[in-house]
């Protein structure tokens, strides 16, 4: 049986690479694009939506649903790529134990 406060130990860092790693996130952000770059909206790593620019030539009467669609499928973009760096984050902080994590309540990988 392998040494119970090493294994502890191992545990303890892992956690603290964890609570790291998602603080690292929390900070970063991404970018989400739709209609050909027309439409961008920026995510904080929390999930949060901190801007959307938009192609001016969008900006005409008439064109409003096709606007919201844009966001819409911005967001989408960005969220999946969130997603992504998360799972990424998450998976090279818990390294080794990454296998042993997963099937665990509350951990994600």
């Amino acid at each position: 049986m392998k040494d119970l406060g090493g294994l502890m130990k191992q545990a303890q860092a892992m956690q603290q690479k964890l609570a790291d790693a998602q603080a690292q996130l929390a900070a970063s952000t991404v970018d989400g694009t739709s209609g050909g770059g027309m439409v961008t909206v920026t995510l904080m790593g929390t999930g949060e939506l901190v801007r959307v620019l938009m192609d001016e030539s969008l900006v005409q009467p008439g064109e409003g649903e096709v606007i919201a669609d844009l966001i819409i499928a911005a967001h989408a973009d960005a969220k999946k790529k969130l997603d992504a760096k998360q799972a990424q984050m998450m998976q090279d902080a818990a390294g080794p134990m990454a296998g042993l994590m997963g099937g665990m309540p509350g951990m994600k990988f």
